[in-house]
C-alpha cells in the first residue's frame, strides 16, 4: 500500500459505505427478518450490490456481478466475501421485501437528520414546512398501471410514481411513497401525519377538498395553487398594503362547496391570493387555509417548493433511473430506494465538506474513483492544476507489457 496523507486504507467505496452503521444495519436485519430462508446473498451484499450498481450507472445484472467480482481482495473492505451470480441477485431483487430498503433509508435519514439541516437558513418557520410533490418514471413494460391512451400496437408501458415529501430545513426526502403512475397524486395526502401549525406546501394536482377541511379542523396548515376551473364564491376582499411588492393584485376571503363523508354539501372557508408574475408573464392563483400572514409572505412559502423540483432534476441527472435490474414491481422498488440510499449519502459528504464543489462534480468524482484508494475528501479538494504538479514533481514509471 502506498503511503501518504492523500491515500486511505479503505477504497473510496467503502468510505461512502462505511457511513451506515453494520450493527444497526443487522439489527434491522433481525427485526424485519430480511434474511429468512436466505442461504446465499444476504441483506448486506444485497445492498453492496445495489449501491455498486447504482454508483456505477450499471444497466444489467451482468455489469453489476461481473464488475463487483472482478474486484476481488478489495471487497473485503465492503464486509462482504461472496458476490452473487446473476440469477441470485435477481431472486433476491424479486423475493427480498423492498420495504426493508424503505426502513433503511429512513434509519439513515434519522441517523444524519440534523446533519442535513442547514443552519444558515431561517430555522424555526423553516423546520414547519413540508413541501410535496411526485415524480413519474417511465417503465418499458406494463409492470404498473400508467397514464394515457393504449398505443396503436397494443404494447403499453408501465410508470411508477414516486410521491416524496421534503422538510424545507433539509435536502432529502423524509417521505417516500409509491404508487403506479395512474394514481391520483391527491392520494399521497392522507398518508400524511402532520402536527398542528405545520405548513404543507403543494402544486394543484393536489386537489382534495376533504384533507383541506380536516387539516383546517386540525390547524394544519397549506399552501397551494387554485385550479383554473374551481368554482368559488368571494366573500371579502382585504386592502393590500402599500408595503407589499407590485405584483400582488388580490387578498380575498372565500367559500368552497364540497361533499362530505355523508355526502352532504359542506363550505369551507379558505384565503385566496393573486399574483401577476411580470417577468414570466404568468397569472397565480394561491389557496391557503393561513389568515395571519401577508400575501408577499404566501408567495415566498409556495416558492419553497422549487427545493423539492431540484431534488427530482438532482436524481435524474445523477442517478438516472432508465434501465432496472428486474421486471417486476419489488425489484423496481428496491432500485428506487437504493438510489434514494446513495443520494443521501452523497448529501451527508457534501454537507461535510468546506471546499465548494457541485453535487453533480462530487458523485462523478466518486464514480471515477470508486475502488482507488484515495480519501474522497482530497479528490475533492485538490484542483486539477495541484494534480498534476504534484505528480510532475515525481514522475512514476509504470512498467509495460512489454517488460521482460
Amino acid at each position: 500500500m502506498l503511503k501518504g496523507t492523500t491515500f486511505s486504507g479503505q477504497p473510496v467505496f467503502a468510505q461512502l459505505t462505511g457511513m451506515i452503521s453494520r450493527s444497526s444495519f443487522e439489527t434491522l436485519v433481525t427485526q424485519k427478518q430480511a434474511d429468512y430462508y436466505c442461504k446465499r446473498c444476504k441483506s448486506w451484499e444485497h445492498l453492496m450490490c445495489m449501491l455498486y450498481c447504482i454508483m456505477n450507472n450499471c444497466t444489467s445484472l451482468r455489469e453489476v456481478t461481473h464488475g463487483i467480482a472482478a474486484y476481488g481482495d478489495k471487497l473485503i473492505h465492503l464486509g462482504i466475501n461472496y458476490t452473487p451470480p446473476r440469477s441470485t441477485l435477481s431472486d433476491a431483487n424479486a423475493n427480498r421485501s423492498e420495504e426493508f430498503f424503505g426502513a433503511v433509508y429512513d434509519k439513515l435519514y434519522k441517523r444524519y437528520k440534523e446533519v442535513l439541516s442547514d443552519s444558515q437558513l431561517d430555522k424555526q418557520l423553516l423546520k414547519r414546512i413540508y413541501l410535496i410533490d411526485s415524480t413519474t418514471i417511465s417503465l418499458f413494460k406494463a409492470i404498473m398501471k400508467c397514464v394515457g391512451r393504449k398505443p396503436i400496437d397494443g404494447k403499453s408501458k408501465g410508470g411508477i410514481k414516486v410521491h416524496t415529501m421534503l422538510n424545507a430545513y433539509e435536502q432529502v426526502p423524509q417521505l417516500i411513497h409509491f404508487t403506479d403512475a395512474a394514481t391520483h397524486d391527491h392520494t399521497f395526502l392522507s398518508k400524511l401525519d402532520l402536527k398542528p401549525h405545520q405548513i404543507a406546501v403543494f402544486d394543484r394536482a393536489y386537489v382534495d377538498y376533504k384533507q383541506y377541511a380536516k387539516w383546517t379542523g386540525e390547524q394544519v396548515h397549506f399552501v397551494t395553487r387554485l385550479k383554473d376551473n374551481a368554482v368559488y364564491d368571494g366573500l371579502e376582499e382585504a386592502e393590500i398594503p402599500d408595503n407589499i411588492p407590485a405584483g400582488y393584485l388580490k387578498d380575498e376571503k372565500i367559500q368552497i362547496s364540497y361533499k362530505g363523508e355523508d355526502q352532504k354539501e359542506q363550505l369551507l372557508f379558505l384565503r385566496r391570493v393573486v399574483y401577476y408574475d411580470d417577468e414570466k408573464k404568468r397569472l397565480f392563483q394561491f389557496l391557503t387555509n393561513i389568515f395571519d400572514m401577508t400575501v408577499e409572505e404566501i408567495g415566498q412559502l409556495y416558492k419553497l417548493r422549487w427545493q423539492i423540483e431540484l431534488l427530482f432534476k438532482q436524481l435524474k441527472q445523477n442517478f438516472p433511473l432508465k434501465y432496472f435490474l428486474g421486471d417486476n414491481e419489488n425489484a423496481i422498488k428496491i432500485q428506487i430506494w437504493c438510489t434514494l440510499i446513495a443520494n443521501l449519502l452523497f448529501t451527508v459528504i457534501k454537507k461535510g465538506i468546506k471546499e465548494k464543489i457541485s453535487f453533480s462534480n462530487l458523485v462523478s468524482f466518486a464514480r471515477q474513483h470508486l475502488f482507488s484508494y484515495h480519501k474522497l475528501t482530497e479528490l475533492i479538494g485538490r484542483s486539477e492544476k495541484e494534480w498534476r504538479k504534484k505528480y510532475q514533481e515525481k514522475p512514476v514509471v509504470q512498467p509495460t507489457i512489454f517488460d521482460g
